[in-house]
């Protein structure tokens, strides 16, 4: 494997990022593609899908700070969702990156929401291509809206139960042992991926983000393109509802698989992206 891989290391508060870049050099005529993964995943989540775009496409991924052959600091800093949005912001200034199609799934996806209501995202991200993952304040607004109407409550249970994960890993030590105990085997079965001891930092993503939040989303002006796997475990296919309220240039795409759809079908994730909203 090479697709012509190159490696850089991105200081920024509190963490020292691992980036990689594939493919052709940022020329005209080349789009550049950022991608950001999610939890529990790093960024090789995307490798069968940046073989299929590295010939033609100049490729930026990189680990999260909680993930990967990335690292935290003798004093680490926050995993607060705006200091992951600071973090992507610096890897597309290390990288010189002309203006990106943004693409994440998960808490990738979750973060690029943040990163395109960010003031910095004009002339810097073109497109964004979320699968995954919902931006946090449309989440908290979607259960406010269903708890204000009855014939929500179906839709609001069945999300509730696919997030009761979350409420788990708030509660300390407990998850750390399930980690070491037997998620690790089940992911590395389920993923053909192996995990390390990543997903014990990344906890604190869930720990320090879910409070709920009454701040509205802010518009999002670049065109946005939502994969919805409706056979996904954690996010239910009716979080898109309401999305156009804030994101008048909006395009869904329902596609029949699970969770790791990026990695699962990555020749079809391809073709859509070789074909931006």
């Amino acid at each position: 494997m090479s697709w012509n891989e190159r490696h850089l290391s991105v200081v920024t508060e509190g963490a020292e990022l691992a980036v990689f870049r594939y493919g052709p050099e940022p020329v005209a005529g080349v789009p550049t593609l950022l991608l950001v993964h999610g939890y529990p995943d790093d960024h090789r989540l995307y490798l069968p899908l940046i073989q299929e775009l590295a010939e033609t496409c100049h490729i930026i991924a990189y680990d999260t700070r909680n993930a990967g052959s990335s690292s935290v600091t003798d004093k680490p800093g926050s995993f607060a969702l705006q200091v992951l949005v600071d973090d992507l912001y610096a890897v597309l200034a290390a990288t010189h990156a002309p203006p990106v199609h943004l693409v994440g799934h998960d808490w990738g996806s979750i973060q690029a929401w943040a990163a395109v209501q960010d003031p910095r995202a004009a002339g810097r991200i073109s497109h964004f291509t979320s699968v995954s993952g919902p931006d946090l304040q449309h989440f908290s607004w979607w259960i406010r809206g269903r708890l204000r109407h009855p014939r929500g409550w179906a839709q609001l249970l069945g999300q509730l139960l696919r997030s009761s994960y979350i409420a788990v890993f708030q509660i300390p030590l407990l998850p750390e042992a399930l980690w070491r105990l037997f998620l690790t085997g089940s992911y590395e079965r389920a993923t053909g991926r192996e995990v390390g001891n990543n997903p014990i930092r990344g906890l604190a993503l869930y720990r320090e983000n879910f409070q709920s939040s009454r701040q509205p989303p802010r518009r999002v002006l670049v065109p946005v393109h939502v994969i919805v796997p409706v056979k996904d475990p954690f996010v239910s296919p009716n979080l898109i509802d309401g999305l156009s309220d804030w994101v008048p240039r909006l395009r869904v795409t329902k596609v029949k698989a699970g969770h790791w759809w990026p990695a699962t079908h990555a020749a079809d994730f391809a073709k859509i992206l070789r074909v931006p909203v």
